[in-house]
């Protein structure tokens, strides 16, 4: 089983993503981060579907970007409710913290050097998504390129460096059916950014909007526990 290291925040597609790799045979090493996230209650989450996977190794990673704050998810900033999809594809929004993925990437990379790991996995998705630069696939490019620039492995041919994105061509409902498929039980998964004390989702932020609308395109229903779910939602 060659190892890849999986970014995984125990959402739907990160955890979608987990199922995929370990069908197709990887050992996987998965990385959370504790950022100064106003949604923390993902690491438990993350933690939670490690362990139902059976996976060995979850590193956590601490990393405080409200010290730069910049996004609704780490500073005091609101978090936009009920905004149509439509618009959710037009600019950038106030939920996305500022070169996220890159800094995550980054130590995704650095744990893949150490293990002789020539995969990385991140659940980017360039479809149904919410206007973040860093999840189109150009950037995913340039990134695996700068990568195999920058490592032991890259340099030395022994472990080139494969950024993998097994969701970035697929909508939420394609990633739901994908899921399905590979039997995810998505009651264990939380994809809110405004989650409640108890992490129940809030129902109504651009996250909780598209997996609901994914599972409405899908013909299911979402297992998921919601404080206020949208009344078209209870399908």
């Amino acid at each position: 089983m060659p190892p890849a290291v999986l970014l995984l925040s125990g959402g739907l597609d990160s955890t979608t993503m987990l199922a995929y790799a370990l069908h197709h045979g990887f050992d996987v090493h998965a990385m959370t981060f504790r950022y100064g996230q106003r949604h923390a209650a993902e690491i438990e989450v993350a933690r939670r579907v490690a362990a139902h996977y059976g996976v060995k190794d979850l590193v956590v990673v601490d990393i405080d970007l409200r010290a730069f704050g910049g996004s609704a998810l780490t500073a005091d900033i609101a978090v936009p409710r009920d905004r149509p999809v439509e618009e959710m594809r037009s600019g950038i929004p106030i939920t996305y913290v500022p070169a996220r993925n890159t800094i995550f990437l980054s130590f995704a990379l650095a744990w893949a050097d150490v293990l002789g790991a020539t995969d990385i996995f991140i659940g980017v998705n360039a479809l149904d998504y919410s206007g973040y630069p860093d999840c189109r696939p150009e950037y995913i490019a340039a990134y695996e390129r700068m990568a195999n620039l920058a490592t032991r492995g890259g340099v030395e041919g022994t472990a080139p460096v494969r950024i993998r994105t097994p969701l970035l061509d697929r909508t939420k409902g394609e990633i739901v059916e994908l899921g399905r498929s590979l039997g995810v039980d998505y009651s264990m998964t939380l994809s809110c950014y405004d989650p409640g004390a108890a992490g129940e989702a809030c129902g109504h932020c651009d996250a909780c909007t598209l997996r609901l609308k994914g599972f409405a395109d899908a013909g299911a229903s979402d297992p998921a526990a919601y404080a206020h779910p949208p009344s078209d939602a209870r399908r």
